[in-house]
């Protein structure tokens, strides 16, 4: 027996069945939008970041930290090769001594002088001496004053000398500029590296923040100081609260990848969410986050939905 099927007849409602069934699936999968005065946004996990540079060229001598290490501000991380450094600073310091000593060698002579004019000036009233060898005893006193200015001027440049040695002895030593987490090391022990190379790469994990982006019609409604939760996989049932402490005044287009022309006049504008604690510094850089932001303040919390 042959049975004839009417593709004109199935056809139709073969297509409106995959459209309920479709229906179906998303009115089941969808979630249920976020209550008004809430924001729902996500981006990663970022932090301050302190590079650490050299002020001066050298070979790395010592390397005290690594990837992952715990640094205080001021704690020694990277010493410079110095051994010329120190000579020039013992050089300095012998220069500066003999002009000291020259110095003193004038001013005793400059008092002398001072002395043998006076006691001559004296002599000259008794007809003891002529006026001619009292001018004489007086250019020398000049004399002396001159040496003394000299040898004061080239103490004071010995000095300088040694201050600045001393210096660049110490830029040989390098301190971490701030407390925090070594996340790179961009040098190693015997490489030789020129002034302002950038060494070591520190990120302050106190004061991390999730950068997200919020769309241009809603950006209205976020302001500097609104609390917001961030929730990362790892801790799903667990917030971490969070603070608006930067709102870009500039536009930008998103996703820069996309090249279709209506997802290209999407506007969004960065924000800032600057975590208000760290505990055992559970969050890194680089963590994918999600947030919540409250611009209403009885607006209850929920957790974030896609």
């Amino acid at each position: 027996m042959q049975v004839n099927i009417n593709t004109k007849t199935w056809t139709p409602i073969l297509v409106v069945s995959i459209i309920i069934i479709g229906a179906v699936y998303y009115l089941i999968g969808r979630e249920e939008p976020l209550p008004e005065g809430l924001i729902q946004a996500n981006g990663r996990i970022e932090g301050d970041h302190y590079t650490v540079a050299s002020k001066i060229p050298g070979r790395i001598e010592d390397l005290l930290v690594r990837e992952g290490d715990n640094v205080e501000q001021g704690e020694v991380v990277v010493q410079i090769e110095a051994t010329q450094i120190r000579e020039k600073v013992k050089q300095a310091q012998q220069a500066t001594i003999a002009t000291e000593a020259q110095l003193m060698v004038a001013i005793k002579k400059e008092q002398q002088s001072l002395i043998d004019a006076r006691r001559i000036r004296g002599l000259v009233k008794d007809g003891t001496v002529t006026k001619h060898a009292s001018e004489q005893s007086d250019l020398d006193w000049n004399v002396a004053q001159d040496q003394v200015t000299a040898a004061r001027a080239a103490y004071k440049q010995a000095v300088a000398a040694l201050s600045e040695v001393r210096c660049v002895l110490n830029d040989a030593t390098i301190l971490s500029p701030a407390s925090g987490v070594v996340m790179t090391r961009i040098i190693d022990v015997g490489e030789v590296v020129g002034a302002g190379a950038p060494l070591l790469d520190i990120v302050d994990m106190d004061r991390l923040y999730l950068k997200v982006y919020v769309p241009e019609k809603v950006i209205g409604k976020v302001r500097l100081g609104l609390p917001a939760q961030v929730y990362i996989d790892a801790y799903p049932d667990q917030y971490f609260p969070a603070t608006v402490r930067y709102i870009s005044s500039r536009a930008e287009f998103t996703p820069k990848e996309v090249q279709t022309p209506d997802e290209r006049v999407k506007l969004i504008y960065a924000v800032k969410l600057y975590l208000d604690e760290n505990p055992e510094y559970r969050l890194t850089p680089g963590l994918p986050a999600d947030a919540i932001i409250r611009w209403q303040e009885e607006t209850p919390w929920v957790k974030p939905r896609w």
